[in-house]
């Protein structure tokens, strides 16, 4: 009698454990199903881990191993120091950008547990994410300014607030005229003639190492290199690009008479001349690639290209003041037919609004970090009758943009030269001032007797000294009474800048 095909089946020992395999197999896969996925939800990465992120850190990301309960996350997700901020999602990956921008000189602790995954609670007990810790600094802060007393006397010159700590970056045959900061901080941009024996028709242009080490210490000594003689142009002013890779300087030809322009050094290539309309002041724009210029009755911006046509010209305004760090919006002065002076904003729908008009001279603009208020150093316009001259005394403010409210911050006393610059995080505003005993400055930290002493040796335009005003944002738009306290540093000079 023959087996039937089925009984051969099952005929071989192999056969019969391939099959047992099979069934616990499938008994273990409907198991798993039935109670669902008993692994954590963790966090795979956080964009910022281990950085030193800086205020052109926009936002970070964390993404999470499996798509997460996101009330769950916004709730429990902790930031020390706090840094608000606003949550955005992507699939598996949440976004956060802080509403300010993180403060400098701080290490902070991002931290996120009893968070779950988005499907849990529908097929098993709840189990909250594994616990996350990240963290990320931002750079000590530094500021440079060109000196103005004894061997420091028109040098260039770092200070390190927090440390008190004061480094000389140029030799004491250069007499610097004005300069600016690369990105990175690893450099300086610089303008600079033979101290006593040039003009400043004969200015040079160079870079210098800053000598911030990875630890954000100055440890390394700075070194000097020529960008640009002045053998056969002479050299004026100059601008780097915000991304560090473009330098723009006006310079005119020795030989060739009218030969004036804008010429553009990029990336240590040679320089080469933009040949557009000559013009006078002139900035690049946030995006580095075009460059705002002032040009006849208006403002031009020019591609960087040779004799290109202008992108955009406003007919109105005699200068760009600064721009906003989003690039949309500017600052921008209209000169008016009865010798007043009108502040605009402008942006790129075509807004074109005014939100002052004076009498004096409007000597710059800022924008916050958030563009909601912008800073100004303005003039009034005051008479001397004794001696029968006018004088113009400035003052800082701020200017609610969407209120066109203006709130003077700070009286500063008659004076040829001041200048300011908003700290990159937003925090405070640098600038230098003549500060005479009646001015309303004080720092504990400097005996009356010394800053008495250094302040009448020579005259206020002759010796300025740089002072920090804290500015708050949040307390300076609900009130109008309150006014920040400004803090003298122990150094003297001109054109403070912090570092980006």
């Amino acid at each position: 009698m023959q087996s039937s095909p089925r009984s051969k089946l099952f005929a071989q020992p192999i056969d019969r454990f391939a099959i047992g395999v099979i069934a616990i197999l499938s008994v273990m896969i409907a198991v798993l199903l039935w109670s669902g996925d008993r692994t954590l939800p963790q966090v795979r990465d956080f964009s910022w881990q281990g950085q030193k992120i800086d205020a052109t850190n926009i936002s970070f990301a964390l993404t999470f191993s499996r798509p997460m309960d996101r009330d769950s996350v916004e709730k429990n997700l902790q930031i020390e120091p706090p840094l608000a901020g606003k949550i955005s999602w992507s699939s598996r990956r949440m976004s956060y950008t802080p509403l300010v921008p993180a403060i400098y000189g701080k290490s902070y602790t991002v931290k996120l547990a009893d968070a779950y995954d988005r499907f849990s609670s529908e097929i098993s007990k709840k189990k909250s994410i594994a616990p996350f810790v990240g963290n990320f600094s931002t750079p000590n802060p530094y500021l440079a300014y060109i000196g103005a007393q004894a061997e420091e006397q028109g040098r260039l010159i770092i200070y390190a607030p927090q440390r008190k700590e004061k480094k000389i970056l140029t030799p004491a045959e250069l007499k610097v005229l004005d300069f600016r900061i690369y990105p990175d901080r690893q450099k300086i941009l610089f303008g600079a003639i033979k101290t006593g024996e040039q003009s400043l028709i004969d200015q040079k242009i160079y870079t210098v190492t800053t000598g911030i080490d990875a630890e954000d210490k100055l440890s390394k000594a700075p070194q000097l290199q020529t960008i640009l003689g002045n053998e056969e142009f002479q050299n004026f002013k100059f601008d780097l690009s915000p991304d560090g890779k473009n330098i723009l300087v006006q310079r005119l030809s020795r030989k060739q008479v009218g030969l004036y322009g804008l010429w553009l050094i990029s990336e240590n290539n040679s320089p080469k001349p933009l040949e557009n309309q000559p013009g006078g002041d002139f900035m690049f724009t946030p995006d580095s690639s075009s460059v705002a210029i002032a040009q006849g009755e208006g403002v031009a911006i020019l591609p960087l290209e040779s004799q290109a046509a202008p992108l955009d010209f406003l007919p109105r305004f005699g200068t760009v003041l600064s721009f906003g760090r989003s690039g949309t919006k500017a600052a921008t002065i209209k000169f008016n037919k009865d010798y007043t002076r009108s502040l605009y904003l402008v942006n790129n729908q075509g807004l074109q609004k005014e939100l002052t008009k004076i009498n004096g001279s409007i000597l710059g603009a800022q924008f916050d970090p958030q563009e909601k208020n912008l800073y100004c150093l303005l003039t009034d316009v005051e008479q001397d009758t004794a001696k029968n001259i006018f004088l113009e005394k400035p003052y800082l403010a701020e200017i609610n943009l969407e209120s066109a409210q203006l709130q003077r911050l700070l009286e500063l006393p008659p004076q040829r030269e001041v200048q300011f610059k908003i700290a990159p995080d937003g925090q405070s505003i640098l600038l230098n001032s003549a500060v005479p005993n009646a001015a309303p400055i004080s720092n504990p930290s400097i005996p009356e007797d010394s800053a008495q002493g250094s302040r009448t040796s020579r005259s206020p335009q002759a010796l300025t000294q740089l002072v920090v005003l804290p500015i708050n944002n949040e307390q300076s738009n609900e009130k109008s009474n309150f006014l920040p306290q400004p803090e003298l540093l122990p150094i003297f000079g001109t054109s403070p800048r912090w570092f980006p």
